[in-house]
């Protein structure tokens, strides 16, 4: 028997409850909606589902079957869609810059349609890289209860006997360029990598949100990394579709859920789990939303001290598929509780706490995936945090996987991703130097790109630990080897990275956390002088709109002030 609800403190009263919305409930009984349906609670259903990428593809239907927990529970799903931007087909051209933005244009369009139609409730389904934060700041945001599903990775493909993923197909462009892979491998190979719906199988950065959506409370436990092709996904959609109607009759909202202490555990399995950079870029946009102080440095500050323990690609074997047969993310979190690396206090779209939860899961000592804290991978250090006179405001490097920390040698500059991808590509770059790409920057690109292409080149030649490589721009998830992104501040601010010439050294060690450009400062005190802004080639339209408004890569490439500026909260109209 579903529970009755009162509308009277319900944003939904707005369009549905008295005299004066007559017309508001003729549409409803356009669509079929009965009197009843009409008295329930409304409930947002969001999709990012298109036919983009294999990333996105299952997401329609998922969120089709949550409508009928929503309906158990005893609400009214009101299903619409969000766009996503799918980086693995964006990357390596101007496409990328659309990425980030995507993050923003996904919050924004959820909260207009929320705010626009009064819903009561969400629940979003989300497969790319940037739908997942971006849906979970639109939680934040209007902060109705809701709950956040993942859509599930793709099954690993296998190609001569191995388990391989899109970012081997990057990586053998670049044995291609080389001259070690022939084209018909590379051919093989790309009709077998990707073998069908879900997103990328790796610790990249869908899969590194995925575990935050968990440790951060938004998500239904262990619910995110069962593949997208698993039946269990239809269970997952219905039980988040009942769930969400428990947390409307309990008023529990994502800012009850997503406190400080929760955005450091989200920060924790980042680290833990050897997750995606873009991690310290979105965890602080989301803590934006909630007018909580948690930036870049208090993101690296959380990775200092958090050993890393899952075995996963790109630094390690497993994918998302082996993670789920592990045990998921509350395996991890099993043993990081244990060691007393998890806040067990902080509620969870449950109802229970995260610790509650957890004690619901027994340590399986016999899987692979996930190493014990008391016997790590590494002590610290899937991901760390970078502060020097190259980057005063930050950086980041994913270590995971890395036999070398420290790194110096001559600056290589580039003034775009393109002229450096064609330098790798031309087998133009000598081992040892530290190739530097610049201007491409939340406001310089301007939409902060990925270089996964350049990275996964230079590691396809054999390059990857014999070169660093540092951007104010971004990289993928799935990136490995040295390769330093979100310099802060970026060169299209002025940052020191807009100063730094071809040959000037630059010294990375990743053990001390420093990034230094070994430069007097009177001497980068005259290229100052000298230097002049870069106008790119984005003078109208939503990227123009962008780079007027987007703040630095330290605070997450937000482009509004957040809850802190706020003098109402939409769930309180």
């Amino acid at each position: 028997m579903s529970q009755k609800f009162d509308k009277s403190k319900l944003p939904s009263r707005h369009v549905s409850v008295g005299p004066e919305r007559a017309p508001h409930r003729s549409y409803y009984y356009a669509m079929g909606m009965t009197e009843e349906e009409i008295a329930q609670p409304f409930v947002g259903v969001v999709s990012a589902g298109n036919d983009s990428a294999p990333c996105n593809t299952t997401l329609n239907a998922q969120a089709d079957i949550c409508r009928e927990g929503v309906i158990a529970g005893g609400g009214t799903p009101r299903r619409f869609n969000t766009i996503t931007v799918t980086d693995g087909i964006a990357m390596g051209h101007q496409g990328m810059k659309s990425s980030l933005i995507s993050r923003e244009i996904i919050a924004d369009s959820i909260e207009v349609s929320v705010r626009g139609h009064c819903y009561d409730a969400l629940v979003g389904f989300a497969g790319c890289d940037k739908s997942l934060p971006g849906m979970m700041m639109a939680m934040l945001r209007l902060n109705v209860p809701s709950i956040f599903v993942y859509g599930g990775s793709i099954l690993p493909g296998t190609h001569r006997g191995n388990d391989v993923t899109v970012v081997d197909v990057f990586e053998a462009v670049g044995q291609f360029a080389a001259g070690n892979c022939p084209l018909t491998e590379l051919i093989a190979l790309e009709k077998v990598a990707c073998p069908g719906h879900g997103a990328c199988g790796g610790q990249f950065t869908a899969n590194t949100m995925a575990c935050v959506g968990e440790a951060i409370g938004l998500s239904l436990p262990n619910s995110n990394m069962a593949p997208a092709p698993y039946r269990s996904r239809d269970d997952i959609a219905v039980a988040a579709g009942r769930q969400v109607m428990e947390l409307v009759a309990r008023n529990l909202r994502p800012r009850d859920i997503c406190t400080r202490e929760a955005f450091m555990n989200a920060a924790r399995v980042v680290a833990a789990t050897g997750g995606s950079t873009n991690a310290a870029l979105h965890l602080p946009a989301m803590a934006n939303e909630c007018g909580i102080d948690f930036d870049l440095f208090d993101v690296a500050e959380v990775f200092k001290t958090t050993p890393y323990i899952a075995d996963l690609k790109p630094g390690g074997k497993y994918v998302a598929k082996d993670m789920h047969e592990a045990g998921g993310v509350y395996m991890a979190l099993r043993t990081l509780l244990d060691g007393g690396f998890i806040d067990p206090n902080p509620i969870t779209v449950t109802g229970k706490t995260l610790g509650e939860n957890i004690e619901e899961i027994t340590w399986n000592p016999d899987q692979k995936v996930f190493y014990d804290v008391k016997n790590p991978i590494t002590p610290t250090g899937g991901v760390v945090g970078l502060k020097g006179s190259l980057a005063p405001d930050g950086a980041i490097v994913k270590v995971a996987g890395m036999a070398r920390l420290q790194f110096s040698g001559p600056a290589r500059v580039f003034d775009c991703e393109e002229d450096a991808f064609a330098a790798v590509e031309s087998r133009d770059i000598a081992e040892g130097c530290v190739i530097v790409i610049r201007y491409e920057g939340p406001k310089g690109g301007p939409g902060m790109r990925e270089m996964l292409s350049t990275t996964a080149a230079l590691y396809g030649q054999g390059m990857g630990e014999k070169v660093a490589l540092i951007t104010d721009g971004r990289f993928s998830g799935a990136t490995r080897g040295f390769c330093i992104g979100h310099v802060c501040p970026e060169a299209a601010d002025c940052g020191p990275i807009a100063l730094v010439e071809d040959g000037d050294i630059i010294a990375i060690d990743a053990e001390k956390g420093t990034i230094e450009l070994e430069v007097a400062e009177d001497v980068l005190a005259e290229r100052r002088k000298a230097w002049t802004p870069r106008q790119n080639d984005y003078q109208a339209g939503a990227l123009w709109r962008y780079q007027q408004v987007v703040g630095p890569a330290r605070y997450g490439a937000v482009t509004h002030p957040g809850a802190k500026a706020e003098t109402h909260v939409f769930a309180n109209i």
